[in-house]
Formats: C-alpha cells, sequence, structure tokens
C-alpha cells in the first residue's frame, strides 16, 4: 500500500460508506485523519475505532462557517494539512428533472458541489504550504449519465468538470486535484437508491451485472484506491477523473450475446 506517513488528511462525509472505508485506509497507510460529517452519532463510534490520535468534527458541509471551524480545528492539532477529501454526497432524490422539487435540486447541489467551494476557500493557504492535494469523490454517472437521477448525476458532471478546473488553477502551487468515480459500491446510500426502484427486488443482480468483474463491490477498493491517488505514488496525476468501477463503463453488458 501507497505510504501517508506524517501526512494529515481531511474528509468529509467520512462517517459511514465509502467514507468510512477510506478514513481506515488513511490510517493504516500511516496518516492522521480529521473527519467531518453531519451524523454526530455515526461520527462518534467512528472516531471511538480510530482512536485518539485522530479527529471528529460534527458539521454540515453546506454551511460554510462549519466547514471553516473543523479546517481551523484541524489545523489546531495537527498544525498541517497534506489532502482534503471531498466525499460527503447525497443521492436523493431517484427522480427525473421535471419531478425534482427546488429544494430536492439545491440540496444536492448544495450538498455534493458547493461544499467544494467551501473546503477549498479554507484550506488552499494551507495545502499551498505542503503542497498537498484535493481528493474528489465523484460518481461515474457524472460521465455516462442515468436514469431517473437527474439531479445527483448533474452534481457529479459538475464536480468532473470542477476537478479539471480546479487541478489547472491549482498546479503552480504544487497542488495536485483529482476525482474518483466508483460505479456501484454497497454503502447506506446504495441502498436507499435500490430501495426507490421500480423493481427493488431486482437490484442486487441488475448491480452485479453492470460490472464487467462480475459483481458489486463493498468501500474497501474504492478506499484502496483513493490512498493511492493522495500519496506521492500518484504525484505526477491531476485532473483525473478516474473510474473504479469494475468496467462498468465500458458499454456492453458482461454476459456474451453468443
Amino acid at each position: 500500500m501507497s505510504s501517508l506517513q506524517n501526512k494529515v488528511v481531511f474528509l468529509t462525509g467520512g462517517a459511514s460508506g465509502i467514507g468510512m472505508s477510506c478514513a481506515l485506509a488513511y490510517i493504516q497507510a500511516g496518516a492522521q485523519v480529521a473527519v467531518m460529517d453531519r451524523d454526530a452519532s455515526a461520527l462518534d463510534l467512528l472516531i471511538h475505532q480510530l482512536g485518539e490520535n485522530h479527529l471528529g468534527f460534527v458539521g454540515d458541509v453546506q454551511h460554510g462557517p462549519d466547514v471553516e471551524k473543523a479546517i481551523d480545528g484541524a489545523l489546531d492539532r495537527f498544525g498541517r494539512l497534506d489532502v482534503v477529501h471531498n466525499n460527503a454526497g447525497i443521492a436523493n432524490p431517484s427522480k427525473p428533472l421535471h419531478a425534482t422539487t427546488e429544494d430536492e435540486w439545491d440540496a444536492l447541489f448544495s450538498t455534493n458541489l458547493k461544499s467544494v467551494f467551501w473546503t477549498t476557500r479554507y484550506s488552499l493557504e494551507a495545502l499551498k504550504q505542503t503542497k498537498g492535494c484535493i481528493l474528489n469523490t465523484s460518481s461515474l454517472v457524472g460521465e455516462i449519465g442515468q436514469v431517473n437521477h437527474a439531479g445527483y448525476v448533474a452534481t457529479k458532471g459538475g464536480m468532473n468538470a470542477l476537478t479539471k478546473a480546479m487541478a489547472l488553477d491549482y498546479a503552480p502551487f504544487g497542488i495536485r486535484v483529482n476525482a474518483i468515480c466508483p460505479a456501484g459500491v454497497w454503502t447506506p446510500m446504495l441502498r436507499t437508491w435500490a430501495a426507490q426502484q421500480p423493481n427493488p427486488a431486482t437490484i442486487e443482480t441488475y448491480l452485479d451485472d453492470i460490472h464487467a468483474l462480475g459483481y458489486c463491490p463493498e468501500g474497501d477498493v474504492i478506499a484502496d484506491t483513493a490512498v493511492f491517488l493522495v500519496s506521492d505514488a500518484a504525484r505526477f496525476m491531476t485532473g483525473c477523473i478516474l473510474p473504479v468501477s469494475g468496467g462498468a463503463e465500458l458499454g456492453y453488458g458482461r454476459k456474451s450475446a453468443l
């Protein structure tokens, strides 16, 4: 595994799902981790598991003051910041555009995309000092689309475009910016999405079949790639929108028509 020894990672949405897997993987690679999440109970359980060398901050990434307080707290404790991982996100509702309410639309964009604005605003000077990096948890649907999920797809398409713009803007400071794009990953958020589909009983088989490798994974496959992207092993990668998708984007089902 790539080394993150003596690195400090600030991770949003880290109390469950992919974020939790990433927090554990970062620590295993040697990093100190500060996790921000709005679920206080889940965050308490996570920090108890991680240990006293790591921090948790209760807050909502939609709110700039919450983000500023958490980043300042991480800097006060650790004295530096090497990685900002923008992982917090929501996937509800699973609807086409015309059926999405204005409040639902605004919540998706505020949580999934504007949060990157806030974390960048309050972490950039610290990242300049360490020549650190930013990692955005995006989704393959931001590249290829998805039925009945218009608002979520729009936020992830925006995140992919934003990742490239940020990579260009911050390269002169030695700051790398990349995005990781899962397809299906079994998380609480995916299970909520699955329950909203017209025939939930078929979703598990569907999710296995859309991946060319034949199964829908857990969050560890994303976490392992995240460790690589924020480590020095990926030191010449920036502006990359990296699918970790089991081949789901290749265009044909894994079952042969012959």
